[in-house]
This record gives structure tokens, C-alpha cells and sequence, in this order.
């Protein structure tokens, strides 16, 4: 585990469930895939919002993947200090029909990236509803930076 300067202790780094790569870079940004959630023993955290997580809950699995992101791009890059920018974060959640409430828990996310880089940590986003998500995680984000090479 790694403990920032801010004091956000990261994760280790999740591996792939399958035929694809935490993270590819190219052309001078680094392309992270689809985290969910993961419990102290790295395996997967399910459940839907609005039936199972409130909207806090859920807010929260999101900053437990922004930490996931982190430890990615440091396992990768060897040091944050790489990342120019995080550009774009595309969130999903597991989450009622009923409920319209994306972006308050996808935040999650987007705050601990900020608490990490500080405005390199800021990015465009997308919050999005889903019907179910692989291993029924509440959550599944994607994250695109830019780096130094």
C-alpha cells in the first residue's frame, strides 16, 4: 500500500477479470478501464443503489474507486507527479430505475482524484444509470489522463 502526501492510502492496483489491461497508454495518455469497487481483500463489492446502498453509501464506492484509479496510475507510471491531467471520467451506476441521483454519487470519485492531484485532478465527466454491471458492482468507472512522457 502507498500512502500519499495528502494522506489517501492506496489500494493495490486490481488486476484484470479477464482478457484486457487495467490500463494502456498511448500518445501521451494513459487509458484506464472499468473499476468497480473492491473490498480490504481486493475482491468485488455488489450491490444496487436504491435498494441496497443509499446514495452516501454508493457516493462512497465511487471514492473507493478514485483510490483504485490512483493506485493504477501510480503502479503504471511509478509516480503521480506524471499525470498532466485527468481529462475525462465515464461513471456508471447500478441503480433503480427510479433513481436520477448519477452524479451526486459519482462526485465520489471526482473528489478524491481532486484531494490527490489538486486542479490536475479535475476533469470532464459523464454519469450514467445502468441495469447491472460485471460481478453486480453499485458502481464501474473508466478514467482517460494525460501524461508526461
Amino acid at each position: 500500500m502507498i500512502t500519499l502526501p495528502s494522506g489517501l492510502v492506496l489500494p493495490n492496483p486490481p488486476r484484470a477479470a479477464g482478457a484486457y489491461r487495467p490500463a494502456v497508454i498511448a500518445n501521451g495518455f494513459i487509458f484506464l478501464s472499468g473499476f468497480g469497487p473492491r473490498n480490504a481483500e481486493g475482491g468485488p463489492i455488489s450491490g444496487v443503489v436504491g435498494v441496497d446502498l443509499t446514495v452516501e453509501a454508493a457516493r462512497d464506492m465511487a471514492r473507493n474507486v478514485g483510490l483504485s484509479i490512483l493506485s493504477v496510475l501510480h503502479d503504471m507510471l511509478h509516480d503521480l507527479a506524471r499525470v498532466q491531467q485527468v481529462v475525462k471520467l465515464t461513471g456508471m451506476v447500478n441503480a433503480v430505475p427510479e433513481f436520477t441521483q448519477h452524479p451526486r454519487v459519482i462526485d465520489g470519485c471526482s473528489e478524491v482524484l481532486v484531494e490527490a492531484l489538486d486542479s490536475r485532478g479535475e476533469h470532464a465527466r459523464a454519469a450514467y444509470g445502468a441495469g447491472s454491471l460485471p460481478f453486480g458492482a453499485p458502481v464501474s468507472i473508466e478514467c482517460i489522463c494525460q501524461i508526461l512522457q
